[in-house]
């Protein structure tokens, strides 16, 4: 286990000299910070413009992470694709931190076709589709490349087609990531130092249980409302990937972390099937391949990203755990009562199905 303190930093004063001085230390200092959160490039968009039918169609994009996420720097490449491989007949606007409603409420809008796309993570979407709850499940994906596997795979496509329904059209998958938990209390190396401690879940039943059955008090709500309410002590803690803690500025209001990996939650990609009735049929081909792609290079961003940023926490004065593998089994020894108890509510056959695939990926 390892863990980092924050540290401390002085600059000189002296009016002219001192001013150059600082000017230069801030420019560096800078220049530094940007290169290390520099996002990759954007890859070059290929293939041919696509034909359309002559119309003009607009399309709003709404996502629940902010400008700073792996999410919105995906989501802007699909912007690139869409608009270059159209010749401008689509137009995509973005929309960031959740300023058209969070993930539900975007779902929602999609199913009334006063929205077009939304990417949500699918932790949310259980109560719609609940073979969903197999991505909540504790400690199934060992790696990114397993999930890689299952999720580009018959598995993924299976379950795209099956999300395909209720007035929504699933075209893709990109990464939500690897979960981590932050909380202001105190630092977290077994079960026992969750005892009581309030954890903002999503609005998931799975979530619920993991985090009951660790001993914690799980309290279900908004992403766009978790600031605040850990602002405010509403709840003392939380659980998302690194960056989506970086990009949401929960170090600012969190001191401790720990990188427990309890859980690989993905964004789907998801089309109002009201827009989607309207294109013709070499535009839905072009979202599909631009969903593809989206997907391919946020999940690249998601990882690169992923380590530096849990460095750029802990200078910053967050108190990092790292947990050892000794240590992370005896969360997994807690936990197993919740695959039993979803065992049957998920389907055997599919959990079965994607540990298969995991074991063979390793």
């Amino acid at each position: 286990m390892k863990t980092t303190t924050p540290h401390s930093r002085s600059f000189p004063l002296r009016r002219a000299v001192a001013s150059l001085m600082t000017a230069a230390v801030f420019g560096l200092g800078t220049l530094s910070a940007s290169a290390a959160t520099e996002m990759p490039p954007f890859p070059d968009v290929t293939g041919d413009v696509v034909q359309g039918d002559g119309n003009d169609y607009s399309l709003k994009f709404n996502i629940g992470l902010t400008q700073s996420s792996a999410q919105y720097r995906g989501l802007e490449y699909f912007k690139k694709i869409v608009e270059q491989r159209s010749d401008g007949h689509i137009q995509v606007q973005m929309f960031h931190s959740a300023q058209l409603g969070d993930d539900l409420q975007s779902v929602s809008a999609l199913q009334a076709g006063t929205l077009e796309m939304t990417s949500p993570s699918t932790s949310p979407m259980v109560s719609m589709f609940p073979q969903f709850a197999v991505f909540d499940l504790p400690f199934l994906f060992p790696k990114p490349e397993v999930a890689d596997q299952v999720l580009d795979g018959p598995i993924g496509q299976r379950m795209l087609e099956e999300a395909s329904t209720k007035g929504l059209v699933a075209i893709g998958w990109s990464e939500n990531g690897y979960r981590q938990l932050t909380n202001s209390k105190r630092a977290v190396t077994k079960p026992a130092d969750l005892e009581g401690l309030k954890i903002r879940t999503m609005q998931n039943p799975i979530h619920l249980d993991i985090w009951r059955t660790l001993g914690a008090n799980p309290t279900p709500m908004s992403f766009a409302e978790l600031f605040t309410a850990l602002e405010q002590h509403v709840v003392d803690g939380q659980e998302n990937p690194w960056i989506t803690i970086k990009s949401s500025k929960f170090n600012e209001v969190q001191q401790y972390a720990t990188e427990t990996n309890h859980v690989y939650t993905p964004f789907i990609t998801l089309v109002s099937e009201r827009f989607w009735n309207r294109l013709p049929e070499n535009y839905q081909q072009l979202l599909r391949d631009a969903a593809k792609k989206m997907g391919d290079y946020e999940r690249h961003v998601s990882r690169t990203m992923n380590d530096q940023i849990k460095e750029e926490l802990k200078s910053e004065g967050m108190e990092v755990t790292e947990l050892t593998p000794e240590q992370v089994k005896v969360f997994q020894d807690k936990l197993e009562p919740v695959y039993a108890d979803w065992r049957d509510k998920i389907g055997g056959d599919l959990i079965d199905s994607i540990r298969d695939a995991a074991a063979n990926a390793e």
